[in-house]
């Protein structure tokens, strides 16, 4: 006999400190497509995340008919559904600065952030290299709300993760530097209803656990 089910929402696996997760958090609560959040943690990964992404890294989303295994891949898979904000109304060079972002300054912040992990790395080069990025980036912020002016783009939701990152290495030496642009940028940021609500604690998903909705109603 033909059983006929509702369809389910997809399932969103992730952690809640990983940058890379909350990018994916923050685009699917912009569009508000529902999802069924699975927090997981990285020491103890449970076997149906597994199966889903060998390569055991959040965030996923996973679908009726696929995975969606980058982070980035699930910020347009989430905007393309439904853009409320119009974040994807956004330049091409967007997508270079989140390249940018996701490679050498990514490199760059893990390098300082873990120095004890590089111990043939300079840590001052290593920094440096990531305040490039940053100087360039209070560059391009100006005197503007957004990297592109009035209107937040993925490209800002993207970066501003990693920013935070980096500045809470070292809270008192970011909030030295000479990056009045950025550090409005990433003040707004933290202090937003958005960002807040992304990061709300979840308990660790066992199978069989109710679902959690994201994002949740207010």
């Amino acid at each position: 006999e033909e059983k006929r089910f509702r369809m389910e929402p997809p399932i969103l696996y992730s952690f809640r400190r990983c940058p890379y997760a909350m990018r994916a958090r923050l685009a699917i609560q912009a569009s508000e497509v529902k999802v069924q959040l699975r927090e997981i943690v990285l020491r103890d990964k449970a076997p149906v995340f597994l199966e889903s992404s060998p390569k055991g890294t959040v965030p996923i989303v996973v679908t009726e008919n696929n995975v969606v295994e980058e982070s980035i891949d699930i910020m347009l898979w989430a905007l393309s559904q439904e853009d409320p904000e119009g974040w994807l109304k956004m330049p091409d060079a967007g997508y270079d600065w989140i390249s940018r972002n996701d490679g050498s300054f990514k490199a760059a912040l893990d390098h300082t952030k873990y120095s004890d992990r590089f111990s043939n790395l300079d840590i001052n080069l290593e920094r440096k290299k990531a305040a490039d990025f940053l100087y360039d980036l209070n560059a391009q912020i100006a005197d503007r709300p957004w990297m592109f002016g009035q209107n937040c783009s993925v490209a800002d939701m993207a970066i501003l993760p990693f920013v935070r990152q980096f500045a809470n290495i070292d809270i008192d030496w970011f909030g030295a530097q000479n990056w009045q642009n950025l550090n409005r940028w990433l003040s707004k940021f933290l202090k937003s209803h958005r960002f807040n609500s992304i990061m709300l604690k979840y308990k660790i998903w066992i199978p069989g656990d109710p679902k959690v909705i994201f994002p949740i109603r207010h």
